[in-house]
């Protein structure tokens, strides 16, 4: 037996006690007769004390430890002398009469510390050792704790977890697919399902009215904070459902979340914005509403004064920041450059300070009256120490570079806190998006989205008006999950691939099985499926999802620990009739 405790669960009820723990070497202290090692395991961190008067060997030997070093320790609990209340186990140690080294370390490339001098891509790298850090053990903690009250809901609910294939065919729309070749029919490739939607709908019309399951799902698609080319689906779908139906049974989800993980309650509803709300509101359909410094529309009012940018913009709007007349010039420049970066893409930034004593100072005061700029103020609703960012172009990537700048105020001027949340439901969203490249519509969400009833008339004459029978739920300004009605009716769904630029024929190759399925009676259903990686590092408070994944690829799509992806050894490309060309292709 390598230990009988824990190093996270003694305190004084234990004094007096043999026992048994083993870790790794968190580090070492010398003061003179006396030698202290702090042992680490997942539970916590217990201090092992050894007297160079008791037993000087022993002691000797204790001081010939490494860090990260993997050792077990015998001895008898007792009550320190001097207390540390930031640990758990601070009350008590463990006076050691016998230290074996089960495996020694060598020297760990970044310090084991919850502030660690490890950059990203060297942490990646070593794995296996940032996964001992504390927050790395939080995170994966809370990861396992959402996927049980996730499970324990939803198996409250009569919801079966089901599981579907992870080789199935290739299908268009969405992001581009990992495809895999099969050996046993050489030139035929399976893909990696980027959700299981064809499925789970089979599903409903093979009977089982409520499914989900906790599922990796995969997209060959540039990366960024929120993507993984690999990630982790709560994946969810209900026969004889609507949205309302979907909406409250999800919306419960959550609650359920917040309060066995966070214990926070929320009385009420969660608030719903229709799409074209969210975009006017907060220039993105993905809203933070935990603090307000909503877009402001100025278009009819800034015309005819001689200032190009204003006169030819098709958009002009802006926020007020509340108390931030007193930036400097050099805080407002240094805006200025931030909405020019390329990611955001704006050209500038035109501002109004409304001082404290009333008085108004604005970077357009040649084109601009008092008159002019006060009519401005009273439509923004500022009062005395605000200050007006505003900005001018087309209209929705002007929006999306408000939201932006929004957003940066918001931390600027610290106006949320960590356990603030704020979930909310976005609708509404349209069924199409015009591509100007290809000269052709694509689904906002996916093929099989049905449109709201009201609007199916308009599929012929005005698709870009149509609406979807969609839904995200946000927390946070962050798109934690969607869904929709589907589509079940096997005409209807021939309407939407013949608008979407889909041959009968590719419609019947690529999506064949599912509209021969219709035939059979399917229900009605909707579904939604939720990013659980995403939730984790909301609840968590992480800025990316890498912290919540234990084994995360880069922004590169690499796993710098395995180094993956590879090559392949030229007996497995000719078994699986694959030739890589003069030019490594």
């Amino acid at each position: 037996m390598y230990r009988t405790h824990t190093c996270g669960e003694l305190n004084l009820d234990h004094v007096n006690i043999d026992v048994t723990l083993s870790g790794w070497v968190q580090r070492s202290r010398d003061h003179g007769g006396m030698t202290f090692i702090d042992l680490r395991d997942r539970y916590g961190i217990t201090q092992l004390f050894f007297d160079l008067d008791t037993d000087r060997e022993l002691c000797g030997k204790a001081r010939e430890l490494g860090r990260e070093f993997v050792v077990q320790a015998t001895g008898k609990v007792r009550e320190r002398s001097n207390k540390n209340p930031r640990m758990a186990t601070g009350d008590i140690e463990i006076e050691v009469r016998s230290l074996k080294v089960l495996n020694a370390s060598v020297l760990p490339p970044f310090t084991i510390e919850d502030e660690t001098d490890g950059g990203e891509e060297l942490r990646m790298k070593f794995r296996y050792l940032d996964l001992r850090r504390n927050p790395m053990k939080r995170n994966l903690k809370l990861r396992h704790r959402m996927a049980v009250e996730i499970r324990k809901y939803l198996d409250e609910q009569d919801f079966i977890e089901i599981e579907t294939p992870v080789m199935i065919k290739s299908t268009p729309e969405g992001a581009r697919d990992f495809v895999v070749p099969s050996r046993m029919n050489r030139g035929e490739f399976y893909a990696l399902p980027q959700s299981p939607q064809l499925f789970k709908q089979l599903l409903m019309v093979g009977g089982y009215d409520k499914y989900f399951q906790i599922v990796k799902c995969f997209r060959d698609e540039d990366l960024r904070a929120d993507r993984q080319p690999e990630f982790t689906q709560v994946d969810c779908e209900m026969a004889f459902a609507g949205q309302e139906d979907v909406l409250n049974t999800f919306e419960g989800l959550a609650k359920h979340l917040f309060q066995k993980v966070k214990s926070i309650s929320f009385n009420g509803p969660f608030p719903r914005l229709t799409f074209s709300e969210a975009i006017e509101r907060y220039g993105t359909d993905k809203p933070d509403i935990r603090f307000g410094m909503e877009l402001v529309e100025i278009t009819d009012y800034v015309g005819g004064h001689n200032f190009q940018v204003f006169d030819s913009a098709g958009y002009t709007g802006g926020i007020c920041a509340n108390g931030c007349a007193s930036y400097t010039r050099k805080q407002i420049d240094w805006l200025t450059e931030f909405v020019k970066r390329p990611q955001i893409g704006a050209k500038g930034l035109v501002y109004v300070k409304y001082n404290e004593d009333g008085t108004i100072k604005s970077s357009v005061d040649k084109f601009y009256d008092e008159k002019a700029i006060r009519k401005w103020i009273e439509i923004f609703r500022a009062r005395p120490g605000d200050m007006l960012l505003i900005m001018a172009g087309d209209r929705v990537p002007t929006q999306e570079a408000l939201s932006e700048l929004r957003l940066e105020m918001s931390r600027q001027l610290q106006l949320v806190g960590e356990n603030d949340f704020a979930p909310l439901w976005v609708v509404d969203f349209p069924l199409f998006e015009w591509d100007e490249e290809t000269q052709r519509l694509y689904a906002k969400h996916h093929p099989f989205t049905s449109p709201r009833p009201e609007d199916i008339p308009l599929l012929d004459t005005a698709p870009l008006d149509v609406r979807a029978n969609a839904y995200d739920m946000v927390i946070n300004g962050v798109e934690i999950g969607g869904g929709s009605v589907r589509i079940h009716n096997e005409h209807l769904q021939k309407k939407m691939f013949e608008k979407l630029g889909f041959t009968d024929e590719q419609a019947r190759r690529q999506f064949g099985f599912l509209m021969e399925a219709f035939r059979y009676g399917a229900p009605p259903h909707a579904g939604v499926a939720f990013g659980f990686d995403r939730w984790v590092a909301v609840f968590a408070g992480c800025s990316t999802i890498r912290d919540v994944i234990a084994f995360p690829k880069n922004n590169s799509g690499r796993d710098l620990m395995i180094d993956a992806p590879s090559g392949l050894a030229p007996e497995q490309l000719k078994e699986l009739g694959i030739r890589i060309d003069e030019n490594g292709k």
